[in-house]
């Protein structure tokens, strides 16, 4: 394993919300000489080498992906992060290495280690006949990044990024490594963890805790993930009036009467974009149906200002700037007409759909989960915010998946309305922000924050948007880590979050 020490003494996130002082960043590689299995076990010796020094010299220890979020989740005050980022190997799963029981498709399953980027994954499988299940919206972050903070699309049946990982290859300390895996689903044979020379261990609650874990459970050197047939995705988005019918529709995901190109077809992705500076004119629609995959089909193309039927807000909302309040509404109107184009019918793999790896401006994004049922009501208390704490330099975005297993996942409803505001970089946004989550709990109205965006979590909130599942998360990290691998992999942000309990 390569290990570089940089000498870096302050870090920056991709979207350059914040810079953390550190005393060290490692640039971390594979042996080029060596076979990927060679090369992936000896990583996992460097891994622990690495913990070891931390633990020896009391340094706290952070692995790094992308750097995508916009919070410290990824990041460890006067600590050496370890850059993963090129730690890209894949590996098919032969039969050997399966269970027999494995009621899943063997050619399906592929093991990747922890820095392969979601886009790079979604070119891996592709010459396969092969697709991710899902994806974020923008795909910078590395696969175990993406699991770690929960991220997600707007896939409805088929959940966030987590819910398709199926096991788990995490280095606990300096002398123990663990494949973990759901003891109702168990997945690899003793041939595999012998491959791996590591240990088993299954149990669901574990599992559960650690999909979605930001970092505190050690080291997730791999991830085993369960594909789908590559598909196609046939996309529209329509401007449609903000009336009664499709509130409805938001609030139920019952399309049955639903008003959408493909009729009463339940989507594979359904999502709402609204400008509340343009309401007369509709709110942007759009719904993605999945079809067989062929080869004869036109590519959906992006429009004149470069957004392409998957982008989300992040993509255009970063050209807004801090402004005085009386132009915002023109500003944002002004945006969204060259941004937000609708188009019929345009086709592409999940991969050429979702394929946003850059950055496009500095912007401020945060998302919240939210129970169907309450998703008109807070409607509602935005446009109402907007006139008392904004106007907001941005626009009001709405995803729909169903519950994830994780045991922190903030998509924890039966079916989670995932709220995005996206908006300028600037004081008068965190202002914003911090108005919405006041009168949210101030009505008392059940609701969760993306992990890795904009946020002010604490202990009260933890407490009441999570309950025996915080309680059940910080056990099992006790259950798995030791008190020296607890106490480096220990973070500021989960001390604020008062998830860093020792029992």
């Amino acid at each position: 394993m390569k290990i570089i020490s940089t000498g870096a003494k302050d870090w920056e996130n991709r979207h350059q919300t914040f810079t953390e002082q550190i005393k060290d960043l490692f640039e971390i590689g594979n042996e080029p000489d060596l076979g990927a299995l060679e090369s992936y076990n000896d990583c996992t010796k460097g891994f622990q080498k690495i913990i070891s020094d931390a633990i020896k010299t009391n340094i706290p220890l952070r692995s790094l992906g992308a750097g995508w979020s916009w919070t410290k989740i990824a990041t460890v005050e006067d600590g050496i992060m370890a850059d993963t980022k090129p730690l890209n190997t894949t590996m098919s799963m032969s039969a050997e290495s399966i269970l027999g029981s494995y009621t899943g498709d063997l050619k399906k399953l592929i093991f990747a280690q922890c820095g392969n980027g979601v886009w790079e994954l979604s070119k891996e499988l592709r010459p396969k006949s092969l697709s991710l299940k899902t994806s974020g919206a923008s795909n910078g972050q590395t696969i175990v990044g993406a699991m770690s903070t929960g991220a997600h699309g707007s896939s409805l049946d088929v959940g966030a990024v987590p819910d398709y990982i199926v096991g788990m290859h995490i280095i606990l300390s300096p002398n123990r490594h663990i494949w973990l895996e759901r003891k109702s689903g168990r997945v690899v044979s003793d041939t595999f963890i012998k491959k791996l020379q590591t240990e088993l261990v299954s149990d669901d609650e574990l599992f559960n805790a650690a999909l979605v874990s930001f970092g505190n459970f050690g080291i997730i050197h791999g991830v085993l993930i369960e594909t789908d047939d590559l598909f196609l995705l046939e996309t529209y988005m329509r401007r449609m009036p903000y009336d009664a019918a499709l509130k409805n529709l938001m609030q139920t995901l019952d399309f049955s009467n639903a008003n959408l190109p493909c009729g009463n077809e339940r989507p594979f992705h359904f999502s709402v974009s609204i400008n509340p500076y343009d309401l007369d004119k509709g709110v942007y629609v759009s719904s993605f149906y999945k079809r067989p995959y062929r080869d004869d089909y036109q590519r959906a193309v992006p429009n004149d200002e470069g957004i392409g039927p998957g982008d989300d807000a992040p993509c255009f909302i970063g050209k807004l700037t801090s402004s005085v309040p009386a132009l915002v509404p023109v500003l944002v109107n002004k945006l969204l007409a060259g941004a937000l184009k609708p188009y019929e019918k345009q086709f592409g793999t999940l991969g050429e759909i979702f394929n946003n790896t850059d950055l496009h401006g500095k912007l401020l994004s945060a998302a919240i989960g939210l129970p169907l049922n309450q998703v008109n009501r807070v409607t509602d208390l935005l446009f109402e915010i907007n006139k008392t704490d904004g106007p907001f330099a941005g626009l009001f975005a709405y995803r729909f998946i169903k519950k994830s297993k994780a045991t922190l996942a903030f998509t924890h409803f039966d079916f989670t309305c995932i709220l995005e505001l996206d908006g300028a970089f600037s004081d008068a946004t965190k202002n914003f922000y911090t108005a919405v989550w006041n009168r949210l709990d101030k009505e008392e109205i059940p609701f969760t924050f993306h992990w890795g965006k904009m946020n002010e979590l604490n202990i009260d909130r933890i407490t009441r948007m999570y309950g025996k599942s915080a309680d059940a998360w910080v056990a099992a990290r006790n259950k798995l880590l030791d008190a020296d691998s607890i106490k480096i992999f220990t973070n500021p942000l989960l001390r604020q979050w008062g998830l860093d309990k020792v029992v």
